[in-house]
């Protein structure tokens, strides 16, 4: 099942959960402003070279649309919509004053020299600088963008604007990126995988993981779960996958993966198939790299009881249902994941203030923030006796439904 029609259907079964009108179930579903734009740049060797460019924002009753930018070859409408209306529920369920937006550009930055990737950031900025803002539309990294992207982000946009750090998030530190802004999104799995544990009176220490995937959200949260004693027993990347029954050496492992760009190779462990990873034991399962990893043909065979949804949609809603009758306890991704956009939000609030903190602050307020959407996930599940899925999305469409009825929607 695509992103878009998996998002959709989670929508709608959340919807009905609440009695939603059905006028106003449709347009929470229909996108605010859909943004394509063509951008042509002069390449290294003098020839021309044309991308596509867009941005989806999908709803703004809550505050200003955010959401990251990718850098991708594959870059489809559908699943940039899927994410963009994700956004809207994540930013709801964190409960900052934030609705949601995507955007991207179809391209393969691998491909493209650090003076082209700078020209096209740059003339995509030109064309949508009108359409973003600090009171508008947010944008911050994704899949093939990072720090330096959102300085040139920043920097263009400011030459239309004047001096504006909050436009973007995500930035680097000199330019008024937040400290712990890097460690977010894992930090946010390991605060979301305490609280879940306690309530089932385990804890972090007395658990087995496997993470799949090792980019910035893997390797953060296998970096802070093995900090507060947990035993990661299998790591996997694009490269290959790690196993070690009695656990593997972190510290060595990011090390070697940023020295050799990639888990392969590793000694302390044996190698494994990455195919295989979602499958093996385990107590707590973390699929950090794509979407639907998870569908009904190896649904069946995970053998951890937890799964912590650090990557974006990795669950299909047909290995949703197996799971759940296997009695698997999924924490899903617009919960287990907000991390990043909770400090992204931290990071627009020190820029518009002018008052930067330090890192305990921004990791304290966290913790803050996560301890208490659990809470209010919690208590949709017993609202509604569903499971933290529906608990989170009904959370989250049922606070955009409010704001949109209190802001006059039919008028």
């Amino acid at each position: 099942m695509n992103a878009l029609a998996a998002t959709s259907r989670n929508f709608k079964k959340a919807a009905k959960l609440l009695g939603l009108d059905s006028k106003l179930e449709r347009s929470l579903l229909i996108p605010f402003r859909e943004i394509k734009v063509e951008c042509t740049i002069p390449k290294d060797d003098g020839s021309l070279a044309s991308f596509v460019g867009f941005r989806v924002q999908h709803d703004n009753s809550r505050g200003p649309m955010k959401g990251g930018i990718r850098y991708h070859p594959e870059v489809d409408p559908d699943e940039v919509n899927a994410l963009a209306q994700l956004m809207t529920w994540k930013t709801a369920v964190a409960n900052i004053p934030y609705g949601g937006a995507k955007g991207g550009i179809g391209c393969t930055p691998g491909e493209l020299s650090l003076s082209e990737l700078e020209r096209l950031t740059r003339v995509f900025t030109q064309k949508i600088h009108d359409l973003i803002g600090i009171h508008t539309d947010v944008p911050a990294p994704d899949m093939g963008t990072n720090p330096q992207t959102m300085a040139w982000i920043l920097d263009e946009y400011s030459k239309f604007h004047g001096y504006s750090p909050a436009v973007v998030t995500g930035k680097p530190v000199d330019l008024g990126g937040s400290l712990g802004r890097d460690a977010a999104t894992g930090r946010g799995v390991l605060f979301a995988t305490q609280a879940l544990l306690e309530e089932y009176g385990k804890s972090i220490s007395d658990q087995r993981f496997v993470i799949q995937g090792f980019g910035n959200v893997g390797s953060w949260a296998a970096h802070l779960i093995s900090e507060v004693g947990g035993t990661v027993v299998a790591v996997s990347d694009a490269t290959g996958a790690v196993k070690n029954i009695n656990g593997l050496d972190i510290a060595k492992l990011l090390k070697h993966s940023v020295e050799n760009r990639g888990v392969k190779g590793f000694n302390g462990g044996d190698a494994v198939d990455p195919n295989s990873i979602l499958t093996e034991d385990c107590d707590v399962l973390i699929p950090a790299a794509l979407g639907g990893v998870i569908n009904r043909e190896n649904a069946n065979e995970i053998r951890a009881k937890f799964i912590i949804e650090a990557a974006n949609h990795p669950t299909d809603p047909e290995a949703d249902e197996i799971l759940s009758k296997k009695g698997v306890i999924i924490l899903p991704d617009i919960f287990a994941n907000s991390g990043g956009v909770t400090v992204s939000y931290f990071e627009w609030v020190q820029n518009i203030q002018g008052f930067m903190w330090d890192e305990e602050k921004v990791n304290s307020e966290l913790r803050t923030y996560i301890n208490k959407g659990f809470k209010d996930v919690k208590k949709m599940c017993a609202t509604h006796s569903c499971d933290l899925r529906m608990g989170a999305f009904t959370l989250g469409v049922n606070r955009v439904a409010r704001a949109t009825v209190l802001r006059g929607w039919e008028a």
